[in-house]
């Protein structure tokens, strides 16, 4: 499947200016920057597990396409949502729970490149991974 494999960051696009968006103060902001996340993806099928290390916490996550279910940021925003397989191309749709406002990703492999971007209230980011 194209998306399994150990990924690591390697930079990020307008990330600092997303997460101020978000509502992510300063101090985290710094610290998200350079989190050193490492991202493990697995697809079988239309299930996938996800494993994220960073230098904050390591967290584990078992989904099926197009099922909602619930998720925490790592400043400890809870979302709803779920993913969908557009072509070759993850969408995630969340819903932020304080709020109710919509939060889009998506995930794409483009070459030895894992592309990861968002979306909230205008404002795009992105975070480019590397195979390690």
């Amino acid at each position: 499947m194209t998306f399994n494999g150990n990924w690591k960051i390697d930079r990020n696009e307008d990330y600092e200016k997303f997460m101020e968006k978000m509502g992510i103060n300063m101090v985290k902001r710094k610290l998200a920057a350079h989190d050193n996340l490492k991202v493990t993806l697995e697809q079988t099928g239309d299930k996938f597990h996800v494993k994220e290390t960073s230098a904050f916490r390591t967290l584990e996550i078992d989904f099926t396409l197009g099922v909602t279910f619930e998720y925490s940021l790592a400043d400890g925003t809870e979302l709803s949502g779920s993913w969908t397989m557009e072509g070759d191309m993850l969408k995630g749709v969340f819903n932020r729970k304080d709020n109710g406002k919509l939060l889009t990703t998506t995930r794409i492999v483009q070459g030895d490149e894992l592309v990861q971007s968002y979306n909230y209230e205008g404002v795009d980011a992105k975070r480019i991974f590397k195979k390690y």
